[in-house]
């Protein structure tokens, strides 16, 4: 059944490319102490400026209980910092430090030199990025809840 090659699953194209990728950025985020999920929240961060928990989960697409570790492991580095919503002391808003704001022009030039490093020119580039959400988007909404 040629549906079941190895070659012909999308999921393991899309899994092998994730794993290329995050190999690519893992020698210059060791080099920052920083894990691929806690880039992931520096730079919804850079983005955002600041989010609640709950919004950077979403932003991310996983759960609240998984992001809450490494947004403190991210404090302890003096990247970012939580504060209570005044009005509803549940919510708690992370922001960036000096620190983490100083981060942004290096972890830009990580970002870049990855984006080379696929052999894919600009407009390439975009439009797989529009795909792939595209197909996140989806497939998402066909999962139940």
């Amino acid at each position: 059944m040629p549906n079941l090659y190895l070659e012909n699953q999308l999921c393991f194209s899309l899994y092998s490319a994730t794993h290329a990728l995050l190999r690519s950025y893992k020698p210059d985020l060791d080099k920052l102490n920083l894990t691929y999920p806690q880039y992931l929240v520096l730079v919804a961060l850079w983005q955002y400026s600041q989010l609640s928990i709950k919004e950077i989960a979403e932003k991310l697409l996983l759960e609240p209980a998984t992001i809450t570790p490494v947004v403190k492991r991210l404090e302890v580095k003096k990247l970012t910092k939580r504060t209570r919503q005044k009005d509803d002391e549940r919510v708690v808003i992370v922001s960036l430090t000096e620190e983490g704001q100083a981060l942004r022009s290096k972890l830009s030039d990580i970002q870049k030199r990855v984006a080379c490093d696929t052999g894919l020119d600009e407009g390439a580039f975009n439009t797989l990025n529009k795909t792939l959400s595209d197909l996140t988007k989806n497939v998402s909404a066909k999962i139940p809840s």
